[in-house]
This record gives C-alpha cells, sequence and structure tokens, in this order.
C-alpha cells in the first residue's frame, strides 16, 4: 500500500515536472519570438518619428525617444524639423528677355504634428516639390523685373515676392512645410549688361564730381564778391569820415612820431601833410 502511495506521488511529481518545464519553454519560445519580431527606432532631438503599418500612418507622431514597431508590417520613417537650406544655381529671366544666373537658398522647415500630410500628399522626396514650386514661382516673379532691378535694393522685394508665391502654391499641395526666407546670394548680370551699368555708374560719378567743383567755385565765387564789398564798403565809410579837422590831427601826430625817430630826414610840409625824404627811405604818412 505504501509502495503504490509512493509511486503515485511520483508520478504526479513527475507530471508537474513536465508541465512546468513545457511552461518554460512555451514562455522563452514567446519571448523569442516576440523579440524577433519586434523592432527599436530611436528618434533623436530635432527629429520626428512616425510609425507607418500596412502603408497607413499612424496619427501619433514621436518627438523623442524610441518607437517599438514589428518590421514585418510596420517601418518608422524619420524627419528632421530643423531649418534645411536647399541651394539651387539656376538662370532667372527678366522683363527685357535677359538671362540672370543666380545662387538661390531656400530657408525651410517641416513642422512636426503635420509630418503625415507632408509625406502622404509629397511623399518622402519633398525636397524636389519645393524646387519646383520654387522654379515657377522664381520665373514668374523674376519676369516682372529688369535685370539691373535683381542687382540694386530692389532685390529684396523680389525675394519677397517669390516666397509669397511659393506658399500659396505650395499650400495647395500640402500643409506642414513651413516656408521661412528665400535668399538671393549671388547675382551674375549679362556681361553686355554688367558693362553698361559700370559705364552708367561712372558718368554719374564723373557728373557728381563736376557738379561738387563747380558748388566750390561758385562758393569761391560768392566769396570774393563779399569780400570785395566788404572792401568797397569800409573804404567808403572811410572816405565819408575823413574831415578836415581829421586830417589836421593826423598830421600832428605824424610829425610828433617824426621827431621821435633817431634817422636823419628832410620834411616839407605845407602845415598839413608831411612829406619826408631821407637818404634810406621815402614815407608818406597821412
Amino acid at each position: 500500500m505504501e509502495k503504490r502511495i509512493l509511486d503515485v506521488n511520483l508520478y504526479q511529481n513527475n507530471r508537474i515536472y513536465k508541465t512546468d518545464r513545457i511552461m518554460k519553454n512555451v514562455s522563452i519560445t514567446i519571448l523569442v519570438l516576440g523579440l524577433f519580431c519586434t523592432s527599436c527606432a530611436v528618434v533623436r532631438p530635432g527629429e520626428v518619428g512616425i510609425k507607418q503599418t500596412l502603408g497607413k500612418f499612424s496619427k501619433e507622431v514621436k518627438v523623442q525617444g524610441t518607437v517599438l514597431y514589428n518590421p514585418f508590417i510596420s517601418r518608422v520613417i524619420k524627419e528632421s524639423t530643423k531649418t534645411s537650406n536647399i541651394k539651387l544655381v539656376l538662370s532667372l529671366p527678366s522683363k527685357e528677355g535677359l538671362s540672370v544666373n543666380s545662387e538661390i537658398s531656400i530657408l525651410y522647415r517641416l513642422q512636426a504634428n503635420k509630418v503625415a500630410s507632408v509625406l502622404e500628399n509629397l511623399g518622402q522626396n519633398y525636397e524636389d516639390v519645393i524646387t519646383s514650386v520654387f522654379r515657377s514661382a522664381a520665373s514668374d516673379v523674376c519676369a516682372k523685373f529688369f535685370a539691373k532691378d535683381m542687382h540694386s535694393g530692389m532685390r529684396a522685394d523680389i525675394e519677397n515676392e517669390i516666397l509669397k508665391k511659393m506658399k500659396v502654391n505650395l499650400e495647395l499641395q500640402a500643409d506642414g512645410v513651413d516656408l521661412i526666407a528665400v535668399l538671393m546670394k549671388r547675382i551674375q548680370l549679362p556681361s553686355g549688361l554688367a558693362n553698361s551699368i559700370e559705364r552708367k555708374l561712372q558718368a554719374e560719378q564723373d557728373a557728381m564730381r563736376m557738379e561738387f567743383v563747380l558748388d566750390q567755385e561758385r562758393l569761391e565765387a560768392d566769396r570774393k564778391i563779399i569780400n570785395a564789398k566788404g572792401e568797397r564798403d569800409a573804404q567808403i565809410i572811410i572816405s565819408e569820415g575823413l574831415t578836415k579837422e581829421i586830417i589836421r590831427i593826423k598830421a600832428i601826430e605824424a610829425f610828433r612820431e617824426l621827431s621821435k625817430s633817431t634817422n636823419a630826414k628832410i620834411i616839407i610840409t605845407d602845415g598839413k601833410t608831411p612829406f619826408i625824404v631821407g637818404s634810406q627811405e621815402t614815407e608818406v604818412k597821412k
């Protein structure tokens, strides 16, 4: 009886052990399959990640951190939300029909919460769409301006008009691309036009220089006229103030000064005005 009870207990223990072992194996298998069927994507600062499952984008956009997904049916698309720069070198038309070579920079960034709209409507090659929209807008706007305007202070107006037209055209395609600025960094005019503008500027400089010289001459002439008028007025005032009494007083003062001199002199006078005749000098004083 005791042996039978012992055999039953042993059988039950073996059965429990086998069951536990099977459960552990199943758990390990499930864990391995789970790890095998799960991947992890890391979204860094300045990026956003969006999960695409069976071709459908998730409504949730990951800003930073890790994203778990099934690599067999899903993938994580990461896009930068930093300010990006598209550089272009192209020929722009002008109002007079000339071609102006220009180096352009287009500054833009993606709006984090609207990345799905951009990818659904424009795809991952959205920069090609932005470039195409710019080419169309730039051609339409630059055709309204003369070539010389692109090389003058009107460049900022041209850039602003291109930017406005790009925003209108791009919003028809998708929402989520934030256009910041259009910069025309380098403008190369046709050689003939550049030489003409240079000659015109040189002529304007020469005209300004000649005008400056003429202004200086006019000022000098005015100065001489004013000086001559001053001298004339001074002489008139002096001649009007010379009376007989003043002349006599001046003559007496002249005699007094002559008497103090140590030089030998011959003074001939009529009592009014002295004439001095000396061996070394002849003076007339009034």
